[in-house]
């Protein structure tokens, strides 16, 4: 069963501009995959199309077999509980403690405050943080940071996280850990879908790659193709 597909997707902004040309690829429920390419490629457009921060001009967008064209006013909201966002800049806010970061999505929910204590509580222990609930973010660490908003985009458990260059600001251990937090999560049943330029990285994870060129899928490499 596929979280998602996109089927003949485009998308042009104004003045012309294309930056997705007639996408097809589909996502499997507990996939983990990348979408790569240089520069413009398509990869953050791809990603606010799931999101529904942006509409395509042409083709579809399903979700969970659901048409996203016809997700609108309060049902944008819905849709976006069950895909977590993964930031390159973490989005945090400075003022707030760890633990009130990531309970922010449960708050707005309406979950009662015990649930959502002992749900953060558990998130945090998974990405390693529970002993900075207490924390401010400015007092962390950028890998740290990370983890937080990590942490944050998967509390609701989310059907899929997208995640856009969320390594680009950090050294390669701390990427590596990054992502191999992100291969633990289809076990728990959210797939995952990572948007990086970063060839070596992608290729290291053997995972099934997405090549975007100038706004084309021009490549989907399995795990196997990239093992031998």
């Amino acid at each position: 069963m596929s979280v998602l597909r996109f089927d003949n997707v485009s998308k042009q902004y104004g003045g012309g501009h294309t930056a997705l040309s007639e996408v097809s690829f589909d996502v499997a429920a507990g996939e983990m995959l990348f979408v790569t390419g240089h520069s413009g490629a398509g990869k953050s457009t791809l990603l606010k199309l799931i999101h529904l921060s942006e509409r395509p001009s042409r083709g579809t967008v399903l979700f969970r077999e659901k048409n996203l064209l016809k997700v609108r006013g309060g049902k944008v909201a819905l849709h976006r509980r069950n895909v977590g966002v993964v930031y390159q800049d973490h989005r945090l806010l400075a003022d707030r403690s760890v633990a009130d970061n990531v309970a922010l999505p449960l708050l707005l929910r309406g979950l009662r405050r015990g649930d959502i204590a002992k749900r953060v509580r558990v998130v945090l222990e998974r990405v390693g943080l529970g002993a900075r609930a207490n924390a401010l973010p400015t007092q962390l660490s950028a890998g740290e940071q990370q983890r937080v908003g990590i942490a944050r985009a998967v509390v609701t458990e989310p059907a899929l996280l997208v995640a856009d260059e969320p390594t680009g600001n950090l050294d390669p251990t701390l990427s590596a850990e990054i992502l191999a937090l992100f291969e633990s999560l289809p076990e728990r049943g959210t797939s995952v879908l990572v948007a990086s330029h970063d060839l070596g990285l992608v290729k290291r994870m053997r995972k099934r790659v997405l090549v975007l060129n100038q706004g084309r899928l021009v490549d989907d490499i399995r795990p196997e193709e990239l093992a031998e």
